[in-house]
This record gives C-alpha cells, sequence and structure tokens, in this order.
C-alpha cells in the first residue's frame, strides 16, 4: 500500500511540474518567423478590418465587471491561396492604441489560423477594446475572416460570446 501512494505521489509531482502555473503568460506568436521577406505582387487587393473584443463586459451595473479573455482568430479561409495581414493594431475603448502587434507584412498560409491571446488580466482594452487588420489577398481568393472569442469563468459559471470582423474602408 505505501509503495502505491509513493507511486501516486511521484506521479503527481512529475506532471505536475510540466504545468503552466497561472500567472505564466502564454507564449506569443512569432511574427518574426511569419514575417514575409519577399516583395509582394502588385495585383494583391487589400482591405482593412474591424474587430470588436472585449476586455470586461457590465454585469448588474456599471459598477460590476466580469473579467474576460479574449482570443483573435486570423483566420486564411482559401484552400491554395497564401493572404498577408500587413498591421494588426489593438485600440482601448477611448480609441487609443494600445499596442501593434506586427507592422511588416505577415503571410497566413492556406486553411492556417493565427491567434493572439489577450490575458484576462490585461483589462488595457475595456469594454470597447478592438483590433483593425490591414490585410492582402489574391484578387480570386477568398478574404480573411477575422473572428473573436472572449470567455470567463467564476466557479461553476461560464461566460463566453464570439465576435466577428467587419471590413471598413
Amino acid at each position: 500500500m505505501k509503495q502505491l501512494i509513493v507511486i501516486v505521489l511521484l506521479v503527481v509531482v512529475i506532471f505536475g511540474c510540466n504545468e503552466k502555473s497561472e500567472n505564466e503568460a502564454l507564449p506569443s506568436n512569432n511574427w518574426q518567423a511569419m514575417k514575409w521577406t519577399k516583395s509582394l505582387s502588385d495585383s494583391l487587393v487589400s482591405g482593412s478590418t474591424y474587430l470588436s473584443v472585449y476586455s470586461h463586459i457590465y454585469s448588474t451595473t456599471e459598477h460590476k465587471t466580469h473579467d474576460l479573455t479574449a482570443t483573435v482568430s486570423i483566420r486564411n479561409i482559401n484552400k491554395q491561396d497564401t493572404i498577408f495581414v500587413k498591421k494588426a493594431s489593438y485600440f482601448d475603448t477611448k480609441g487609443n492604441l494600445i499596442r501593434t502587434y506586427f507592422n511588416t507584412p505577415i503571410f497566413v498560409k492556406p486553411m492556417q489560423t493565427i491567434e493572439i491571446v489577450i490575458d484576462e488580466k490585461d483589462k488595457s482594452g475595456g469594454s470597447g477594446a478592438n483590433f483593425v487588420f490591414d490585410w492582402l489577398a489574391p484578387k480570386q481568393a477568398n478574404k480573411p475572416l477575422f473572428e473573436g472569442v472572449m470567455i470567463t469563468t467564476y466557479g461553476q459559471q461560464g461566460l463566453s460570446f464570439t465576435t466577428q470582423g467587419v471590413e471598413i474602408e
């Protein structure tokens, strides 16, 4: 019996050491590895997409909020064509630029999804946070799809919802 307890404890310790701590940040995308270093064709169509995301939402009153984790998906919905995202800018509720994730073109391979995660502890965006993505795609290709998934859990309760990007001029 003692041997079984020791084995169980060893398994817990070994596997427990591989888990990330609650405060450890998720690794960010390696934008440098996705950087497009060749010249881009003049035949590419350019566009901009607005995506709303939420750092928090209100509950009961304007004085009670729920902080949210936001997952932003940049999706290439083409089976054969690579698309390019030139810039990803994150703004707060008041329209102030919080950060730019990259401002040189990155490539998104066919059927690839790239994600940006805004940590639940990052409250800088507020209830009206948003992204603007500037992108390029071949004329015959589908435009990129931008989605946001916001989620939080408290005890046994969970809250989640999605948003979709809207092309802007």
